[in-house]
């Protein structure tokens, strides 16, 4: 069975067929051993998601289900019925050491939402936005810590830190540089390609800057080249699992029609617009 199968076969419906993942079903993939050791994750999950603009009631809802409890029995127990969003989030603040919250994350922020393929356009046009939004966001926050933790590594000047970038990129897209990326999506010397990106690109990235971050800190690197080596690694590993997925390799992504500028500027004027 393929690592991201397990998140799939749990995905369940509602009577409106909408899809839902259970809290504690999730809880148990994730391998935590009891269900209030997953609740703090849960917590940190609902704050990201409203950081991000959403509402909580939108990708968390408490429930009460039926959980088998030992020899046959059923007990009625708390549960939460999560979102796909809901277990991105949760996923992400999982503890990373678990090679199964990084299957998780590779799962739940990079494979496309069927669903969305029934959505009205402009639903899911917004929705897109917002996505990219908020993963824009993500990403400025983990190149912070990447940053810290590749100067840990040896990654000291500016220079240095170029050179580690390009070599995150060149595992992730097949050995385009940020010059050769930036080029291919028709940019300005001014424009900064991850302003440029779809959600899914954004997301891919995402787990590139996360995996590199916890991989240079688990596997304790010292030097600028180790560093540049995981970084590369890192970056092919997550071009493999996409391609392992079906999914269309980050270079050949559509360019969107906004940059997050674009977007950040249509927020506010919307919000300027709305009745209080």
């Amino acid at each position: 069975m393929s690592e991201h199968q397990p998140f799939e076969a749990m995905k369940q419906f509602d009577a409106a067929g909408i899809e839902y993942w259970s809290a504690r079903a999730l809880a148990k993939t994730l391998e935590y051993s009891e269900y209030r050791h997953f609740l703090p994750v849960i917590k940190k999950a609902v704050e990201s998601c409203v950081a991000s603009g959403q509402l909580e009631s939108d990708h968390f809802e408490e429930i009460l289900a039926m959980v088998r409890i030992g020899s046959g029995a059923s007990r009625e127990l708390k549960d939460v019925k999560l979102s796909r969003y809901a277990c991105y989030l949760v996923v992400q603040n999982g503890d990373p050491a678990k090679p199964v919250i990084a299957a998780g994350q590779t799962y739940f922020a990079i494979q496309t939402r069927r669903q969305e393929l029934a959505d009205d356009a402009a639903f899911k046009s917004l929705r897109e936005d917002e996505k990219r939004l908020f993963l824009r966001n993500e990403l400025k926050e983990h190149n912070k810590h990447l940053v810290e933790t590749a100067q840990l590594a040896g990654v000291e000047t500016a220079f240095d830190f170029a050179i580690f970038q390009n070599h995150g990129y060149k595992g992730l897209y097949g050995g385009l540089d940020q010059r050769a990326i930036h080029e291919s999506k028709g940019l300005k010397k001014n424009q900064k390609i991850l302003d440029h990106m779809g959600s899914t690109e954004l997301a891919a990235n995402l787990f590139r800057a996360t995996q590199t971050e916890d991989k240079l800190r688990r596997d304790s690197v010292n030097t600028k080249q180790q560093a540049n080596q995981t970084h590369y690694e890192v970056g092919r590993k997550v071009r493999q699992t996409i391609h392992d997925l079906g999914g269309t390799m980050p270079e050949a992504l559509p360019l969107p029609e906004k940059s997050i500028q674009q977007l950040q500027i249509d927020v506010k004027k919307n919000s300027k617009e709305r009745p209080s």
